[in-house]
């Protein structure tokens, strides 16, 4: 039904108070059905705008949470050097072309090269432990603060510890890409593991 004033005025020139009365409802009725519905898609629009913004939010967690994970692979292989199921793991995590950059002298070392340090490590520090203590993620980046220790069986750097521990921090920036790590920036305390090998 159209919605208009005087919706019965063709009825008599001079309308009744019954048919004014009809008029006055009808219009109201439909002021209001128009308002109801007005109210209802706003509902309906405040709806679709939250699940959308929910959605998102729960797609940004899921990948925040999915790099953390990627990043974890890497430390797992620190912490267990000579295990080959970490190795793949990391193999998986690191994208083809990544790189550990240590210094400012363009030596960085390749996913090859770094596997083969690890394997080092696993026959020289069997007790290696690399633990996560903190993990912070800005982008594309994640920033990690974790702890190293380990016991060498034989001269470390040349220091021979003689059965000495080592326990210091670490920290490392990984930028990712796709899902996967392309770069580790990584800062190592290994002069101060020297010095407690030294006994200084």
């Amino acid at each position: 039904m159209s919605c208009f004033t005087g919706a019965f005025a063709d009825i008599s020139p001079r309308p009744t108070a019954a048919v004014k009365t009809a008029s006055t409802e009808a219009n109201l009725l439909c002021m209001n059905s128009v308002m109801t519905a007005r109210a209802s898609w706003s509902v309906v629009a405040a709806a679709m705008t939250c699940g959308a913004t929910l959605a998102l939010s729960t797609l940004a967690g899921a990948a925040l949470a999915d790099n953390k994970e990627t990043v974890q692979k890497f430390y797992n292989l620190l912490s267990n050097p000579g295990s080959q199921t970490s190795a793949d793991a990391f193999m998986t995590a690191t994208a083809d072309s990544w790189e550990s950059v240590g210094d400012y002298s363009g030596k960085n070392k390749s996913r090859e090269a770094f596997l083969g340090q690890m394997g080092g490590f696993a026959k020289l520090i069997p007790d290696l432990k690399w633990a996560v203590q903190e993990m912070h993620e800005d982008g594309n980046f994640v920033t990690v603060r974790s702890r190293a220790t380990g016991t060498p069986t034989g001269p470390f750097f040349g220091v021979d510890g003689q059965g000495r521990s080592f326990d210091i921090m670490t920290i490392d920036i990984h930028e990712l890409a796709d899902g996967k790590i392309v770069r580790s920036y990584r800062v190592e305390d290994w002069a101060g593991a020297l010095q407690q090998l030294s006994g200084r």
